[in-house]
């Protein structure tokens, strides 16, 4: 099966071309097969493209809907309009020569009136999927439940007061992880969207986050039990949407870790902005993680400083980058541990 080109037509592969090129559709700095520090830029970067921010965000804000028009979204039922998207996305990774992909559950499959439904839509798109990675030989860097958007989750979903929520939340990620290692996925990431709280006055504080721990040992002991065999990563984020986030930055991450005895499986996902937000520099974070020996992925979409929120533009800012990648260099690179 291969991906269509009717999605992105009139270009081919996006070609490095150097600084004086006057081609908008060129890369004028990233050249994959320049050697720095004895490995090619392709090698270092390992690039990936976020199916959640690339092909569902709507360009949308607190004050208003969505603005991106995206033609493939139109015509269909739910389903089949997932794999049009798909095509599209498979259409456009070889393009900007990306060589992996990564995704919550939820965005590239809608989600179901019952878990069973939505576990066999899921199934219907990682069929697709596994096709559409073996045709364009694009590799999955990881996978991920989302954990937030439906309103079960309102209240966190690990750390929820009810029960029944953190049930389906187990089963949510159970299923995750299943699909995460089918398509071959490199790491599985934990991003706490809402384990976090409001107000003290409601909540007990020690039983949420040992329930937090909980759930991530019975997701590591899971991924064992079918053969996964990729680094779990946990994503620090504060202050959104929840007032105070148990994963609040790298230092409280390995706090939490640490304390409970995961350490040994997780490493960090760093995101730019959520550093900002944080009150810290995207390469204080690097240092922290990799001073511990647990960096593992970098999330590379930053915020606007006098925003309070999480905007994900592209990282543009050359000295902040330049410090990172530096940062990066000198903990040896990005580098993988199989649990």
């Amino acid at each position: 099966m291969k991906a269509a080109s009717a999605h992105f037509p009139g270009f081919a592969k996006i070609a490095y071309e150097g600084a004086q090129t006057t081609n908008p559709l060129a890369f004028r700095h990233y050249n994959p097969a320049e050697l720095i520090d004895g490995k090619t830029l392709k090698e270092h970067m390992r690039f990936s493209i976020a199916y959640w921010h690339a092909f569902r965000g709507v360009g949308g804000d607190p004050f208003g809907p969505g603005t991106i028009v995206r033609p493939w979204e139109k015509g269909g039922d739910t389903l089949t309009t997932a794999k049009r998207r798909m095509d599209a996305a498979f259409e456009f990774f070889p393009k900007i020569e990306a060589p992996f992909w990564c995704f919550h559950d939820r965005d590239i499959a809608p989600e179901g009136r019952t878990l069973a439904e939505s576990n066999k839509n899921l199934d219907a798109l990682i069929a697709h999927a596994k096709q559409l990675q073996k045709a364009t030989g694009v590799k999955l860097l990881w996978g991920t439940a989302n954990l937030f958007s439906n309103p079960r989750y309102m209240c966190g979903a690990a750390t929820n007061p009810d029960a029944h929520v953190f049930a389906y939340a187990a089963a949510q990620v159970k299923k995750a992880l299943e699909v995460t290692k089918e398509l071959g996925g490199e790491n599985y990431v934990f991003w706490g969207g809402r384990e976090g709280y409001e107000t003290l006055l409601n909540t007990n504080l020690k039983r949420e986050q040992d329930h937090l721990a909980r759930f991530m040992h019975m997701a590591v002991d899971y991924a064992r039990s079918i053969g996964f065999k990729g680094q779990f990563l946990i994503e620090p984020k504060p202050k959104e949407p929840t007032k105070h986030q148990y994963d609040f930055d790298v230092a409280s991450g390995i706090a939490f870790l640490r304390t409970y005895g995961l350490d040994q499986y997780f490493k960090f996902n760093i995101e730019t902005n959520h550093a900002t937000l944080a009150g810290h520099t995207f390469n204080h974070e690097i240092e922290v993680a990799a001073a511990a020996g647990m960096l593992g992925s970098i999330d590379a979409n930053s915020g606007d400083e006098l925003l309070g929120w999480d905007t994900d533009q592209f990282s543009t800012d050359v000295r902040q980058l330049t410090l990172a990648m530096v940062s990066i260099l000198r903990a040896g690179g990005l580098r993988f541990r199989r649990i």
